[in-house]
């Protein structure tokens, strides 16, 4: 590929690869504020159900990813993202004329794959057209604008079903999809990425057995465990033990759950900005390790205090400091992936990234609610939770100084 594109045009495709995410990312978002309500519309019989329905997608992705990532050594970015946007056409559609529980795991297993064609695309699409001197600023671009589909997906979805039905959104869903075809025809070339082809597959697997893959690995496990599975699948179950089932906020009557959406929402709104500046931060002279070990210090403590009782406006400032905190370290923690990957097996890197990003936010509920069912599980959770972002910390300083040492060391040897 000829790597001399200007700042506009590299800037114009991955915002384009993440519109069209973020456009594929309105039926699934939909799915997790609508499915629990109406989940009898669909042939689906109880709760539980639902509750496979809306994780078997994660699960799926799992198994997939690496055969994902080999794909994209064989096609282009551009048919990658054709083809995600055709599986999440027919799975989003799917959603608004499929009935019982046999389709909509076909339908949720097709997502799973669709997604992963579109995260791993649009990861590729960043890498390759970022430099060293704007990875981070165009990783942000690319996490805040595609995240807006899940803001999008949620508040304007639950409203839209409420008012004409399910079926009838998911449909028209499904079709707002078919216009990424023009996004990415018009604006994603139609060539092999050469920063993704790297060496033959089986070699390239020794490429994660070095300390800093494996540090970036373990670091995004359990950043998405803790972020993506924890604290979200127990927010409303936080907010419920510490407050009452209905709160009054300047004379309006709120429910736990539609709060607790409305602040997660908060957050999506402000990713496009947040992300995208702390990442362009972070491409300054002193780098990423910095700021994402104050972050990483500063969450630890934030998701600590979480289950801790206290007025209501510092526990929702507390809340908004660890959100705050989540948005800059998943863009850091996914440049600095993008950073190691770079000095080996980028494709290989980033594929088993992703793999372990998707199990740790599928481990998360799963772990939050076993050590909840223990006493004084709430506490011991939130606990062990920023117990781990300390400890990643702690190794992420080890690791700058490590780094430090060795730059000096390339410097006097000048």
């Amino acid at each position: 590929m000829d790597l001399n594109i200007n700042k506009n045009n590299s800037q114009k495709t991955i915002t384009a690869v993440a519109l069209v995410t973020a456009i594929c990312l309105l039926g699934d978002s939909m799915l997790y504020i609508a499915l629990p309500i109406y989940y009898k519309e669909v042939g689906l019989q109880s709760l539980w159900e639902v509750g496979l329905i809306l994780s078997l997608n994660r699960l799926i992705r799992i198994p997939i990813n690496p055969f994902v990532g080999w794909v994209y050594r064989k096609i282009s970015l551009k048919l990658g993202l054709i083809i995600s946007v055709i599986l999440a056409v027919i799975t989003t559609v799917g959603y608004g004329i499929g009935h019982g529980l046999f389709i909509w795991i076909i339908l949720r297993c097709l997502w799973g794959i669709s997604w992963s064609f579109l995260r791993l695309g649009g990861m590729f699409t960043v890498i390759e057209y970022a430099t060293d001197e704007n990875r981070g600023r165009l990783m942000g671009l690319y996490n805040g604008l595609y995240r807006l589909g899940s803001l999008f997906g949620m508040l304007l979805g639950g409203i839209l079903v409420s008012i004409y039905g399910f079926s009838f959104v998911s449909i028209c869903f499904g079709l707002l999809m078919i216009a990424s075809f023009p996004l990415i025809s018009w604006l994603v070339p139609s060539v092999n990425s050469e920063k993704v082809m790297g060496v033959p597959y089986i070699d390239s697997l020794k490429s994660l057995v070095t300390k800093q893959v494996m540090l970036v690995i373990v670091s995004g496990l359990l950043l998405a465990l803790i972020i993506q599975g924890m604290f979200v699948s127990t927010l409303s179950l936080v907010m419920q033990e510490l407050f009452t089932n209905e709160i009054n906020i300047i004379g309006f009557t709120l429910g736990i759950t539609a709060l607790a959406g409305i602040i997660q929402g908060v957050r999506w709104a402000w990713e496009p900005f947040v992300a995208m500046r702390f990442g362009q931060l972070s491409d300054g002279n002193k780098g990423r390790l910095p700021l994402f070990i104050f972050f990483l210090m500063t969450g630890a403590i934030s998701f600590s205090l979480l289950p801790v009782g206290m007025p209501m406006p510092i526990w929702i400032s507390i809340t908004f400091l660890f959100m705050f905190s989540s948005t800059i370290l998943t863009t850091l923690i996914d440049a600095i992936a993008a950073d190691v990957g770079k000095k080996s097996d980028l494709n290989v890197v980033m594929t088993y990234y992703t793999v372990f990003l998707d199990f740790g936010a599928a481990l998360g509920p799963i772990l939050a609610y076993f050590i909840i069912g223990y006493q004084n599980g709430l506490f011991l959770s939130f606990f062990l939770g920023g117990s781990v972002l300390v400890i990643l910390a702690l190794l992420w300083s080890k690791e700058q100084v490590t780094l430090r040492k060795h730059q000096e060391l390339e410097q006097s040897l000048l």
